[in-house]
Parts: structure tokens; C-alpha cells; sequence
């Protein structure tokens, strides 16, 4: 029997997200997080509409996944996201102790892994460039339009 449900499927999920986040002006960045081939959380950026720095997709989907299972460590769980992690949501992420993180494109300016390898839990596997290609595409193409308008 074929699964389809892969990390693919789950990627075009958080892309799904960040599309919603760039139809509302924010920076498009999509997260889900899976729990036994189910989403659980679905997230993206809200820093703008929230006034909050902290809202990332990642943040926002950390808070729902954990209230959905009603614990605050995300053991056996996956997070899709179409950016690499930046430090804070690392940080996050590694007092989850969620079990994995596949993230899209990498980033070059802020993302996690420049600061360490050693960021997230010691447990955490750590995988990126999934479907890299269309996540950078849309971030590019909301910052070109934002350099456009100004």
C-alpha cells in the first residue's frame, strides 16, 4: 500500500501556511506539526498582526500542538516549517523536546544552525532542504514585492 502521507505531503502542508501568511502581509513562513501521520498544528507568522516578535509559525504551532495533546513536551512529533528555525525558535523547540524537525530553505541571516549545531535537543534529528526550491521562491517574491511598493 502506498502512504501518502510523506514529508512531502506534510512540507506542501506548511507551505499551504505560509501562502496564508503572505496573503496577509506577513512574512511567509508555514509550520504543521505531525503526530503519527497526523497534523496536529497548523501555524504560520503572525508577528505583524499579533505586534508580537515572538509569533512565529514555529512558536504558534509549538503552543497549539501542545495544547492539543495537553503536554508540554512534543515527543514523537515532527515539525514542518519552510524556513530554518532562528535561534528563539530553536531554543523553543529544544525545551519541547520534539523527536524531529524538517525545515525548507535554509537561512542564511538568521537561522539556528549558524549559531550551533548543538541548539536543539540532543535527541532532535535535524533535516533541511525539503522542498527548499518553492519555500525560497515565496519568500523572495513577498520581499520583492515589499521593495516594489516602496
Amino acid at each position: 500500500m502506498i502512504d501518502p502521507f510523506t514529508d512531502e505531503y506534510f512540507m506542501q502542508q506548511a507551505l499551504r501556511q505560509a501562502q496564508l501568511a503572505y496573503d496577509q502581509g506577513e512574512v511567509p513562513v508555514g509550520a504543521v506539526i505531525v503526530l503519527e501521520k497526523r497534523i496536529i498544528a497548523r501555524a504560520h507568522n503572525f508577528t505583524e498582526k499579533l505586534h508580537d516578535v515572538t509569533a512565529h509559525a514555529e512558536m504558534q504551532a509549538i503552543t497549539s500542538a501542545s495544547e492539543f495533546i495537553g503536554a508540554k513536551y512534543l515527543k514523537k512529533c515532527t515539525l514542518f516549517v519552510t524556513l530554518e528555525p532562528c535561534s528563539m525558535c530553536a531554543g523553543a523547540l529544544a525545551w519541547s523536546q520534539i523527536d524531529r524537525i524538517v525545515y525548507g530553505a535554509k537561512d542564511e541571516k538568521r537561522g539556528a544552525m549558524l549559531l550551533s549545531k548543538n541548539i536543539f535537543h540532543p535527541k532532535t534529528v535535524v533535516e533541511g532542504g525539503l522542498m527548499a526550491n518553492e519555500s525560497l521562491k515565496l519568500l523572495q517574491d513577498f520581499f520583492a514585492e515589499r521593495r516594489n511598493k516602496s
